[in-house]
């Protein structure tokens, strides 16, 4: 008898612990289920909306340049930096001249001693001149006396042959001349070579522009086409946005556009469209939009991203919901309404939209409270009570 009392006894403490476990979790799974959730409430309100088109890129120049040499040599300094605003003509790198200016000097030199050698065979082509005139006067006045004979054949014969030397020293003294002047000439053009060179060591700014990277340092040795300094114009930058083709016939050129930054995404700069791609990749199926970048940041770089938003129409007195608050049931988009403290999941068509905005067309009218949870971690559903703090 003793032994069935303790088995009772042992089970009707299971049978209270198990009721008592089941009504603390009952009361659990209530307070979760029906218990009063703390949202934000947001009212449906009109104003202007206006569709956009976005784009991921990168800032771009329009006009950029490799700063390299056109002659080896090693770097004796470089004037700027990165950073630094330049205009044209200014000198950004100078290379080492101790031998080029050495072989101005001894062109130079040349150049000289060609010159004194056409005065020297201009002075010997005035006397060979002197020479041929003599000749040929004494030349005519044999002639005069043979015709006369008052001269003998020798001296006919010397005549001649005076006359004939005296006309090869004339022409060996213009072949000099002309052979002094090809020499002069030569030399002139190997100055002008060497000039040149030398003036290659200073390596001047093809135009206006910001100093963007800077990849080498006084004491490198650099070739010709070898990279010391990256050089932009910043006349023109742009953002150079991938777009999906399924917007190409939306897109055109000056259109207004808009770019946000990603190092300042709460900010947006005005911009507008400078161009659009002819060829799509034919993986991503995304084309390039040039956006040009009206204003920037205090602070930028060449090659940060950013996305650029292009508008492509404007409505105005549209009724306006953040995006955030839409959720899809079964394919469809909704919001949760506050009714009287309960939340109701109402279906609602969309318009245009943009990145934080869309317009609602129809299941919402002004002043409706839409609802959404204060913790992300916490689920609407139809029919929970709601209560905002």
């Amino acid at each position: 008898m003793n032994e069935q009392w303790n088995t009772i006894r042992v089970w009707l403490k299971r049978i209270v612990k198990f009721t008592f476990v089941t009504l603390i979790a009952a009361g659990v799974i209530y307070w979760i289920k029906f218990s009063p959730v703390s949202v934000d409430t947001y009212s449906a309100e009109r104003g202007t909306i206006v569709a956009e088109v976005m784009g991921t890129g990168t800032l771009e120049a329009r006009v950029s340049t490799t700063v390299s040499p056109k002659i080896s040599g090693r770097i004796v300094d470089i004037v700027v930096d990165q950073g630094s605003q330049v205009s044209r003509g200014k000198l950004l790198v100078r290379l080492d001249d101790e031998e080029l200016q050495q072989q101005v000097a001894i062109a130079q030199a040349n150049v000289d001693a060609a010159s004194a050698a056409i005065v020297r065979v201009m002075t010997d082509k005035n006397r060979a001149a002197a020479v041929y005139d003599q000749a040929k006067k004494s030349h005519d006045r044999i002639q005069g006396l043979v015709r006369q004979n008052a001269a003998s054949p020798d001296d006919e014969d010397k005549a001649v042959e005076a006359l004939a030397v005296a006309e090869a020293g004339a022409s060996r003294a213009e072949a000099a001349i002309a052979e002094a002047q090809k020499e002069l000439v030569a030399a002139e053009k190997t100055l002008e070579y060497h000039r040149a060179r030398l003036h290659d060591t200073q390596i001047l700014a093809p135009f206006d522009g910001l100093v963007v990277k800077r990849s080498r340092e006084p004491g490198d040795v650099v070739v010709p086409g070898s990279s010391i300094l990256t050089l932009i114009s910043t006349d023109e930058l742009w953002i150079r946005a991938w777009v999906d083709e399924t917007e190409m016939a939306r897109l055109q050129t000056e259109q207004s556009a808009r770019v946000v930054f990603r190092s300042e995404p709460d900010k947006s700069y005005p911009g507008t469209v400078a161009r659009l791609g002819r060829e799509a990749d034919r993986e991503t199926r995304e084309f390039i939009v040039d956006v040009r970048v009206l204003e920037l940041p205090s602070n930028w770089a060449v090659g940060q991203r950013a996305e650029a938003f292009v508008q492509i129409t404007q409505k105005d007195d549209a009724l306006l919901l953040p995006a955030r608050l839409i959720v899809k049931r079964n394919e469809m988009q909704g919001v949760f309404v506050d009714e009287d403290g309960i939340a109701v999941w109402r279906p609602i068509s969309i318009g245009l939209r943009r990145r934080d905005t869309v317009e609602v067309l129809e299941g919402l009218s002004p002043g409706d409270s839409v609802v959404t949870p204060k913790k992300s971690t916490t689920l609407l559903s139809d029919g929970r009570r709601v209560t905002t703090p």
